[in-house]
C-alpha cells in the first residue's frame, strides 16, 4: 500500500518535471532549419559594381544549419558539444558539403591549438603554478573585490599582447578558479564568479587586438588588406592605433562588471595575509613547476618570434604549441589519466564552430549576407557606413571565424568606401577592433568557451550581458573613428571621386 502510494505521488512530479521550454527551443531550431532549407530560391545579392552573388541550395542549407546551431547554442537545448556534432551531421545528411570536408574541419589546426592551450592550463593547475601565481597576485592587489577584478583583467589583457588569447584564457582559468575558491566555499554560481570569468573572456578579446601576437586575425587581415590595397601596415603601426582602444575597453569592461556583476562582498577580510601565508606554505619551486614554466615560456617565445624571424616563419603555431603538450607527457608532468580531464565539450564546441564557419564561407552564404548588408549603406554618410560594416563583422564573428568575417566584408567595404570619402585604413582597423570582441556567443572566441567551463554562468546569461557590452563596443568604435584615430594621425577621409 505504501509502495503504491509512493508511486502515485511520484507521477505528478515526473509529469511536472518535463522541460517544455527545452522542447520549444529544440523545435524552434529545427523549424528554422526546415523553413530556410526548403524555402523557394532567394534573390541574388548585387554589389555596387553590379556583380551578382547567387544563393545556391547548398548556401541556403548553410544558413539553415547556422540558424539551427545558433538557437540550440544560445538556449542550451543539448550540450554545446552535441550541437556542434549536429552541424557536421546536418551538412552530411542534406548534402550541403561533402562529409569528408565537413567533418575534417573538426580537426582543424585552430581546434588543436585550443586543445594545446587547455592542456597548458591543466598543467599549471596540476603542478601548483596556478596557486603560486594566484596567491602572489592577491597579496599585491589586496582584499577589495573591485581590485581583484581589476588585477585579473589587467593581467589578462597584458598577457594577450605577447601570447595568443586562447592560451592566456587557458592559463588564467585555473588562476581564477583558485581565486574564486578563496571567495566562497560554495560551488554555486556567484555574481563575483560570473563577473570574474565572463570579464576574463571579454578582456582577453580586448587585449588581443593590440598586437599581432594576441590572435591570428591581425596578421591574416593585414596580409589580406595588402593583397587588395597594395598597402603594407607594420606590426608597430597596428599596435600604435590599437593600444588606446584595447586598454580603453579593458577599463570600461572593468567598470561595466562592477555595475552589472557587483560582487556580493566589497572585500574579503584577511585575504591579503592569508594569500601571503599560503604562498609561503608552497615552499620552493618543484621540478615540475620549473619544467612547466620553461616549456611554456619557450613555446610562447618561439610563437612570438615567428613574426620577426624569417627562419621560423614556416613553423605552424599549432605544431609549436602541441610540442609543449608532448613534452609534458615525455617529462612525466602529465599522464594518461589527465586526458580524461580535458573538457571535450568545449573542444567539440569549437570544432563545430569551425565547421559551420567554413560551410558559410565555402558555399557563398557568408558573402551573400555581407553584400546584402553593406549595400544598404552605400548612400549613407561615411561614419554610418563604417559603423554599419563594423556591426556586421561584430555579429558575424560571434558565429564564424573572425578572420572569415573580415575576409567576406572587407572586399565589398573597400569597393564602396572611396565613393563615400572613407579611407581603407579606417575600414580595416574598425573591423579588427570588433572582430576581436565577440561578446554574445561562446563560439565567438575560445576564451568565451573556456570561461564557460567554470559553470558560473549559462549560455543565456552570457548572451544577455553580451548585448549591452556589444553596444558599448560599438560606441567605443565610433569614438575611435570619430575622435581618437584622427587625433593620432590616421587618415579617415579621402576626396570623393567624381
Amino acid at each position: 500500500m505504501t509502495d503504491t502510494g509512493q508511486q502515485t505521488m511520484s507521477l505528478p512530479d515526473a509529469k511536472s518535471s518535463f522541460d517544455w521550454k527545452r522542447l520549444i527551443f529544440m523545435m524552434t531550431g529545427i523549424g528554422l532549419f526546415v523553413f530556410v532549407y526548403y524555402c523557394p530560391p532567394w534573390p541574388d545579392a548585387v554589389d555596387p559594381l553590379g556583380e551578382h552573388f547567387v544563393l545556391s541550395q547548398e548556401a541556403k542549407g548553410a544558413l539553415a544549419v547556422f540558424l539551427l546551431a545558433a538557437t540550440w547554442w544560445v538556449f542550451e537545448v543539448v550540450p554545446i558539444g552535441v550541437t556542434s556534432l549536429t552541424i557536421g551531421v546536418a551538412q552530411a545528411l542534406f548534402m550541403i558539403r561533402d562529409p569528408k570536408v565537413a567533418f575534417k574541419d573538426f580537426m582543424d589546426p585552430s581546434v588543436l591549438f585550443i586543445f594545446g592551450s587547455i592542456v597548458i592550463g591543466m598543467v599549471f593547475t596540476k603542478t601548483g603554478l596556478t596557486k603560486r601565481i594566484a596567491y602572489k597576485m592577491l597579496s599585491i592587489v589586496g582584499e577589495k573585490t573591485s581590485m581583484i577584478y581589476l588585477g585579473c583583467f589587467v593581467m589578462t589583457s597584458a598577457l594577450t599582447h605577447v601570447m595568443a588569447h586562447t592560451a592566456v584564457a587557458a592559463t588564467m582559468f585555473p588562476l581564477l578558479m583558485a581565486i574564486h575558491a578563496l571567495y566562497t566555499d560554495d560551488n554555486n554560481p556567484t555574481k563575483f564568479g560570473k563577473g570574474l570569468f565572463i570579464g576574463m573572456a571579454y578582456v582577453a578579446g580586448a587585449g588581443s587586438i593590440v598586437t599581432l601576437l594576441g590572435a591570428a586575425r591581425g596578421a591574416v587581415a593585414l596580409g589580406f588588406y595588402k593583397d587588395i590595397m597594395n598597402v603594407d601596415i607594420s606590426f608597430f603601426q597596428l599596435t600604435y592605433y590599437m593600444f588606446p582602444i584595447g586598454w580603453l575597453m579593458t577599463f570600461i569592461l572593468w567598470g561595466f562588471f562592477m555595475i552589472v556583476m557587483k560582487p556580493e562582498r566589497k572585500n574579503i577580510p584577511g585575504l591579503k595575509d592569508k594569500a601571503k601565508r599560503m604562498y609561503s606554505e608552497l615552499g620552493g619551486w618543484s621540478r615540475n613547476e620549473v619544467l612547466t614554466a620553461l616549456i611554456v615560456v619557450l613555446t610562447i617565445l618561439v610563437i612570438a618570434l615567428k613574426n620577426f624571424v624569417p627562419a621560423l616563419d614556416g613553423l605552424h603555431k599549432t605544431g609549436i604549441l602541441l610540442c609543449s603538450t608532448i613534452a609534458f607527457f615525455l617529462l612525466n608532468i602529465l599522464d594518461v589519466d589527465d586526458l580524461e580531464e580535458i573538457p571535450w565539450n568545449i573542444i567539440l564546441l569549437f570544432a563545430g564552430a569551425m565547421s559551420i564557419g567554413f560551410c558559410l564561407w565555402e558555399t557563398g552564404a557568408a558573402k551573400w549576407m555581407a553584400v546584402n548588408w553593406l549595400v544598404l549603406f552605400q548612400d549613407s554618410p561615411g561614419i554610418v557606413f563604417i559603423l554599419g560594416m563594423a556591426f556586421f563583422v561584430m555579429m558575424m564573428t560571434n558565429f564564424i571565424m573572425n578572420v572569415a568575417a573580415i575576409a567576406i566584408s572587407l572586399p565589398v567595404a573597400l569597393v564602396i568606401a572611396p565613393y563615400l570619402g572613407v579611407t581603407g585604413e579606417v575600414i580595416l582597423f574598425s573591423a579588427l577592433v570588433v572582430a576581436g570582441m565577440p561578446f554574445l556567443l561562446l563560439v565567438g572566441a575560445a576564451p568565451n568557451a573556456i570561461a564557460y567551463n567554470s559553470k558560473q554562468f549559462t549560455t543565456g546569461e552570457f548572451f544577455m550581458w553580451g548585448v549591452p557590452a556589444s553596444i558599448i563596443l560599438m560606441l567605443v568604435t565610433w569614438l575611435a573613428v570619430g575622435v581618437i584615430w584622427p587625433l593620432m594621425g590616421m587618415p579617415v577621409s579621402v576626396p570623393v571621386p567624381m
